[in-house]
């Protein structure tokens, strides 16, 4: 796919940069040509991190009197600030949310593409904080057209190829593999050094300790329907291994929205899409049955915010009042679901967290567990029915710890113990 920005890149940009690389040319130049002057490396990523935040602030609405962008342009780390600011990505959600968003002639959509082509690390996290939003509003959009929306979306498919394309060079041809150890041996770490059987015809080979996690990605110039659920997975894969940079907002969206595309009613499911109020009060027999705890708990209005987050972010399809809320269900397969749920066992069970971000992941994985219940997806049962043991698990151990008084965080590591005096047999 072309998507080069025809005259939305800043003059400044390319200007700033080769100012600052002439005079050092001749004195301050190894022998690739790059400059060595750290200060120079410095001074030049901040030009340029800064110059990308003021075309920001140029295509995103904003009120005369009070530009959140501009400052956050004057501090030291610019990339790094714009990040790690909620007006910022407050303004970047409008923005990517409205009817108008994602054509080919989208500036945003140019920014966002530019912005992760360059080699700004924190600039590259940037647009990663918004792929839950972007990836929202484009599979809403795909899978449920609105006649308001434009009729291409090649502004999204360019910035989610543009991940796509950085996660294929990163994997050279190669797939994304797990070692699996040998549950026939004694021990997980057992492994014999001579096996008597080895040398005899009948014995049976070794099983495989391999497991493909993902199979090698084949280059892609456009973003095919047999393809799509791949393409933005990969994407989605490139999230979760920056996920830990990712400020709570940008979690906190990607948990409403999966719970948004699990969908929100499912007959065959009662236990989980029947009634929210009464989730806990009668369901207690068939939760236990499925291995759920009494200790979780689904607040009344969560699930009503899901779906008020999406009507402010004017994701609905048409009239909110008259949407079915089955209508925002889409295709899950699994090299989409797969990604979704890595992010949400991530936002779920990590210490650092906040309380908030648990919450939505704990009701986005139990709509998933009822989308693989109604779609008899086995990989998905057993994927979504784990995490909701292990968030089982830690609520319990959260509640044990505070019954008894310590009041810690059971994600906390304690303090080191002595260690241990071990007989070892001669």
């Amino acid at each position: 796919m072309d998507f080069h920005l025809h005259g939305g890149s800043p003059s400044s940009t390319s200007s700033s940069s080769s100012h600052h690389r002439q005079p050092n040319s001749n004195s301050n130049s190894t022998n690739n040509g790059h400059s060595s002057d750290p200060m120079h490396s410095w001074w030049e990523s901040i030009s340029r991190a800064r110059s990308r935040i003021h075309l920001l602030s140029s295509l995103l609405p904003s009120s005369p009197h009070h530009d959140p962008l501009s400052s956050l342009a004057d501090t030291d780390r610019p990339a790094r600030s714009l990040l790690l600011s909620p007006s910022a990505y407050s303004l970047l959600s409008f923005a990517l949310s409205s009817p108008s968003s994602g054509s080919a002639d989208d500036p945003l959509c140019h920014w966002l593409y530019d912005t992760y082509l360059s080699s700004d690390p924190d600039l590259r996290l940037v647009v990663l904080s918004a792929l839950p939003l972007l990836a929202s509003v484009y599979l809403h959009r795909i899978h449920h057209p609105d006649s308001d929306a434009p009729n291409s979306l090649s502004g999204f498919e360019a910035v989610i190829l543009a991940l796509y394309t950085s996660e294929t060079k990163s994997r050279n041809g190669k797939a994304v593999t797990v070692s699996i150890p040998d549950l026939s041996q004694p021990s997980l770490y057992h492994a014999p050094r001579n096996n008597p059987n080895s040398s005899s015809p009948n014995s049976n080979p070794s099983r495989p300790s391999i497991g493909v996690i993902s199979p090698p990605l084949e280059p892609q110039m456009a973003v095919k329907s047999t393809k799509r659920a791949c393409i933005v997975g990969v994407a989605l894969d490139c999230y979760y291994k920056q996920i830990s940079q990712m400020p709570s907002w940008s979690k906190l969206d990607f948990c409403n929205f999966a719970a948004v595309w699990a969908g929100l009613d499912c007959p065959c499911t009662s236990e989980f899409d029947g009634k929210p109020e009464n989730f806990v009060e009668k369901n207690d027999e068939r939760r236990s049955e499925n291995g759920f705890g009494d200790d979780i708990r689904v607040e009344p209005d969560e699930i009503d915010h899901v779906v008020e987050i999406v009507t402010n972010l004017e994701i609905e399809n048409g009239n909110s009042a008259e949407t079915d809320e089955e209508d925002f269900r889409i295709p899950l397969p699994w090299e989409l679901l797969q990604p979704v749920l890595r992010i949400l066992g991530h936002c779920l069970l990590g210490p650092l967290n906040a309380d908030e971000v648990k919450d939505a992941a704990s009701v986005a994985v139990r709509r998933l567990y009822a989308r693989a219940s109604h779609d008899q997806a086995p990989q998905a049962i057993l994927a979504t029915r784990s995490l909701i043991q292990l968030d089982k698990g830690m609520r319990e151990a959260a509640n044990a710890a505070a019954a008894n008084g310590t009041g810690s965080n059971v994600n906390t590591p304690s303090k080191a113990k002595k260690p241990e005096m071990l007989l070892v047999s001669k």
